[in-house]
């Protein structure tokens, strides 16, 4: 996908992965299953490390569950965050992870790491506060910074005492799942049932549900358990290993898992997850997957956190559920860059909880490598993907005619080409393609460009059919129509003034909102910020890139030497100006509104907002853990030198980045100087 397609599609996924956090941490009433909403995660994590500069900051990979709306418990700050783990779904990355973890720690193959392995019930995060030894509070996660007081409902579930066992730390927060077991979570259900009241979709939503009762009388009729996993906040750790506190957490007095193992290696770890898949159906309670830990506390302090999640623990996810289907059609879809996508239309089937009736087939080349046509008996997997994949073509034998991909535009009858080096194949039509058109429009008022209110989808699609609407400008010019918008069916005087004055508020638009909105291929958000950080008016901008087209090779240079822009981007910038459609509607739209010059706001301290690079060899610390610490204080971790270069982290070993850091004049410290300014920053 390009870079534009990419942000889009990054920007619907935040929204979507919020809707459904909303439903199942703050309601308890989720719409979709685990392994649907593990792929919509997982299609995200996915784009983000094809595009790491398109990162949002409202992307679903920096929060942890959800905000609490509304709520009739209190509110509970937590003194440390409760954070969310980070999934892999396959042997591979499990290894990967495992691997990283040496390499930030710089650990040789021969040195030692040994992990725990547990089983991941499917249960209700929460937080244990104890204090010398007595139960003072409890708490849901929430968003991981704030949860909900629920130390009235947890007094009536048994598995957690009330005071510890034996001695404790002046303060020490425990941490686990609530949970409850299959067999009670059909007993409640059929009693539900019986009394008329509501049914619950799980036992995950059961103990939610249970515990996040404002009269605790009614959790105290639920069947709720509870296991410890972790812990928060302490005056002091009982341990140097998590094995060693978690058999501490076992002789206070609480259950952990039967299946919690500490392991040498990944071999091991593999072997364990293995067992614990075997033994899933017949355990008494809902398990999605095996979460591992760096066994070492010191370790785990080293390897620290990124985003939501820990470097030091992983889950692992069992795989997704397969079904087999009959695919009845394949049809076209042309999205708002022309890309000519196929959806193949299933004969609805049942996988993993969810019905499935659509599949996505990616391109021409992936139906020629399935070799699927209308008719073929398919095996689908939800995994990876937004919608599911197709994993198997069981009918590819049969004889039956090959489905012929189009090679002009299904609405507009425009040629559809494949770019050189390229599979995606794309409409030439442009502006004058109905589906482009409109789709372009969409995306320029979307909340990620100019963030129209009250100009959704519908109401574009009808002002375009009315021929109101064929260009970004035209939005601005609908005041002269207020008339004709208050004549419609649905509009009255309020919400006609309300989308013009929404309109007349963006005259004066951020110019890299303005310029991403245009919908340029592989210029993203993030892309766009870049641009206009470096010309900070859009005039300069097609000036350069005009100049760059002409073959002008210093307005090339300028262009390229900016981080994260490529000749990707440089070629894509100067097509779109070379298209004399396309600098009318330029023109066009910028004779409505007025960017102001793009201002560039920085943080406070001492190397934010700088960018920094390390070279040589690091003695106290792994490149990764350098620049974990670099991103943390607020700088930019770069892997090469340029004029854009603040300052250069120089280890032994240094070449030929300190040769040119000189050259340059750029500021370079060694690794001591380094460690000072971490030092200084706190």
């Amino acid at each position: 996908m390009s870079e534009a397609e990419a942000a889009n599609e990054l920007m619907r996924l935040a929204k979507q992965i919020a809707y459904h956090d909303r439903l199942y941490h703050a309601e308890d009433t989720p719409e979709i299953s685990d392994p649907e909403y593990d792929a919509l995660v997982r299609r995200n994590a996915a784009i983000e490390a094809a595009f790491p500069h398109l990162v949002r900051e409202d992307s679903p990979s920096r929060k942890v569950g959800h905000a609490i709306a509304s709520s009739p418990l209190s509110k509970v700050a937590h003194e440390v965050r409760m954070m969310s783990l980070d999934n892999a779904f396959s042997a591979d990355e499990v290894e990967e992870w495992a691997a990283r973890v040496r390499r930030f720690l710089s650990l040789g193959e021969s040195d030692p790491v040994a992990f725990t392995a547990e089983d991941k019930i499917d249960g209700l995060s929460c937080s244990l506060r104890y204090e010398n030894g007595q139960l003072v509070r409890a708490a849901t996660r929430g968003d991981g910074q704030v949860g909900e007081d629920v130390t009235a409902n947890v007094q009536h579930i048994p598995d957690i005492p009330k005071i510890l066992r034996s001695k404790a730390p002046e303060v020490f927060e425990v941490r686990g799942e609530v949970y409850m077991e299959k067999q009670a979570f059909a007993a409640l259900n059929a009693a539900q049932q019986e009394a008329g009241g509501k049914l619950f979709a799980n036992p995950r939503n059961a103990a939610a549900g249970s515990l996040r009762q404002k009269d605790a009388k009614v959790t105290a009729q639920r069947p709720l358990r509870f296991w410890a996993h972790g812990w928060g906040a302490a005056s002091q750790v009982p341990g140097e290993t998590q094995a060693e506190v978690v058999e501490m957490l076992r002789e206070w007095g609480f259950p952990i898992s039967p299946l919690f193992a500490r392991v040498d290696g990944v071999g091991d770890l593999l072997s364990h997850y293995a067992t614990i898949g075997k033994a899933r159906p017949d355990l008494p309670y809902e398990i999605d997957g095996v979460v591992y830990k760096v066994d070492r506390l010191d370790y785990q302090q080293r390897l620290g956190f990124v985003a939501k999640a820990p470097r030091w623990a992983l889950a692992h996810k069992f795989p997704a559920e397969r079904a087999e289907t009959t695919l009845e059609a394949i049809d076209i879809q042309v999205g708002r860059t022309g890309k000519l996508t196929p959806v193949g239309r299933l004969a609805p089937v049942l996988v993993g909880g969810v019905t499935v009736t659509n599949v996505t087939l990616h391109n021409r080349d992936e139906i020629a490598r399935l070799g699927v046509r209308p008719g073929d008996r398919i095996v689908i997997q939800r995994a990876g993907d937004v919608i599911p994949q197709v994993v198997e073509n069981l009918t590819r034998e049969v004889e039956r005619e090959p489905f012929v991909f189009p090679d002009h535009c299904p609405e507009c009858c425009s040629e559809a080409v494949a770019e050189e080096g390229e599979v995606d194949v794309r409409c030439t039509g442009g502006l004058i393609c109905p589906a482009q058109r409109t789709e372009r429009l969409k995306h320029f008022v979307s909340r990620a460009a100019l963030d129209i209110d009250g100009l959704g989808e519908k109401t574009i699609d009808q002002f375009f059919a009315l021929g109101w609407l064929e260009s970004p400008a035209d939005i601005f010019r609908l005041r002269e129509r207020r008339e004709d918008i208050l004549a419609l069916e649905g509009w009255q005087e309020k919400s006609v003034d309300n989308l013009l004055a929404s309109i007349e508020a963006r005259r004066q638009p951020d110019a890299a909102r303005l310029l991403f909105g245009l919908g340029i291929r592989h210029v993203g958000a993030v892309t766009a910020r870049d641009l206009m950080k470096n010309f900070h008016e859009l005039p300069a901008l097609r000036d350069a890139a005009e100049k760059a087209r002409a073959g002008d090779e210093d307005a090339a240079a300028a262009l390229v030497s900016i981080d994260g822009i490529g000749s990707a981007v440089v070629e894509a910038l100067g097509d779109f100006f070379h298209e004399e459609h396309n600098r009318e509607v330029w023109d066009d739209l910028l004779s409505q509104v007025s960017p102001p010059p793009y201002v560039v706001e920085t943080k406070d301290s001492a190397v934010a907002g700088k960018t920094v690079v390390f070279t040589g060899k690091l003695e106290t610390m792994s490149r990764d853990e350098a620049k974990a610490q670099a991103e943390r204080l607020g700088a930019k971790a770069s892997g090469s030198v340029s004029a854009k270069t603040d300052l250069l982290v120089a280890g032994p070993g240094a070449g030929s980045k300190l040769k040119k850091a000189a050259e340059l004049g750029i500021e370079v410290i060694d690794e001591a100087g380094w460690a000072e300014i971490v030092k200084a920053a706190g």
